[in-house]
C-alpha cells in the first residue's frame, strides 16, 4: 500500500481540542499520527485532498505545512527500524513490519490485558483488523480453540502469518473487505481499529456474535464511547464495561439475550 506523509503543526490551548481535531483527521482518512507526521494511504489522499486542505484552512490552531509521497520501501524500512521485535508476556514475540499492533501502544496493551484476565479457553475468537496478529496470537496462546484474524491490508495479512509461525501458533489469517462478510459465528470478537471502521462494522459484529458472546472494541477516545454504544444498541449489543488507558478507551459489548 502506498502512503503519503503530511507534516502538521498543532497549537491548541486544550488537550481535548487537539483530540477533537485529530479525530477529524482520522475521519478524513489518516490512519497513523507520529508526532508531527500524519500518514494517509495515497489513494485516500488523492481522493480527499481538497476536503483535508479545507479542514486545515478552517482551523487557525492547526497547520498543514507539507505533504509528500512516501515510497513503499522507505515506509517499510523506517517503520521496521523504529519498531524492532517486541518481547511480550507468555513468551510471545512480534515483528511489526508495516502493521500496527506490536504490543506497546495503549490500545493494544489494553486488549492484551483484557485477554489475559479473561477465560478464552475453548472459545472461537475473531480478531478484526489484526495488524501484526498480536491479539489473535495471544488468544490462541491462552487456549482459544479456533482463532480467525482478518485485515483489509495484504501486508498485514502476511505479517500476521509470519508472526503466527514465529510463535508456533495456528491461526487462520484472511484478507477482508472494509465490512466483514462471513457467516461464521464467534464467542469473542476483538477489534482494535479506528472508530469509523468500528461503526461501519457494528452490524457485522452483531451478526457474527454467538449467543452469550462478547465484542471488545478499542482504538478510540472517551468522546467516541457514546456513538459506539448507541450503534451497538441499534444492533442488539449491550455495553457492559469501559476500560481506560491514558486517553484511550476499550468498550466491552455483550448480546442482549
Amino acid at each position: 500500500m502506498r502512503y503519503h506523509v503530511a507534516h502538521i503543526e498543532l497549537h491548541f490551548d486544550q488537550a481535548w481540542q487537539e483530540d477533537v481535531f485529530v479525530q477529524s483527521l482520522f475521519d478524513a482518512g489518516f490512519d497513523t499520527l507520529d508526532g508531527q507526521d500524519a500518514y494517509i494511504p495515497s489513494d485516500v489522499w488523492e481522493k480527499n485532498k481538497s476536503s483535508i486542505e479545507a479542514l486545515f484552512a478552517g482551523e487557525e490552531k492547526a497547520s498543514l505545512t507539507g505533504v509528500k509521497a512516501c515510497p513503499d520501501e522507505n515506509w517499510n524500512a523506517a517503520w521496521e527500524s523504529e519498531h524492532p521485535i517486541q518481547d511480550l508476556p507468555l513468551g510471545i514475540r512480534i515483528i511489526p513490519h508495516c502493521a500496527f499492533g506490536a504490543g506497546y501502544h495503549e490500545t493494544t496493551s489494553m486488549m492484551i490485558d483484557a485477554l489475559m484476565s479473561a477465560d478464552v479457553h475453548g472459545k472461537r475468537v475473531l480478531d478484526h483488523g489484526t495488524g501484526t496478529g498480536v491479539l489473535a496470537i495471544f488468544a490462541k496462546r491462552l487456549g482459544a480453540a479456533d482463532v480467525v484474524a482478518m485485515d483489509i491490508d495484504d501486508k498485514s495479512v502476511t505479517n500476521a502469518q509470519e508472526n503466527a509461525l514465529l510463535n508456533n501458533e495456528e491461526i487462520e489469517v484472511e484478507l477482508c473487505g472494509s465490512v466483514l462478510d462471513t457467516t461464521r459465528t464467534f464467542d469473542l470478537i476483538v477489534a482494535n481499529i479506528h472508530r469509523n471502521v468500528l461503526l461501519a462494522n457494528m452490524d457485522a459484529y452483531a451478526r457474527c456474535l454467538a449467543p452469550g458472546g462478547q465484542v471488545w472494541l478499542s482504538g478510540f477516545y472517551e468522546a467516541d464511547i457514546e456513538p459506539l454504544a448507541d450503534a451497538a444498541r441499534t444492533y442488539g449489543l449491550r455495553p457492559v464495561e469501559t476500560v481506560s488507558n491514558g486517553d484511550w478507551r476499550l468498550l466491552r459489548l455483550a448480546d442482549t439475550l
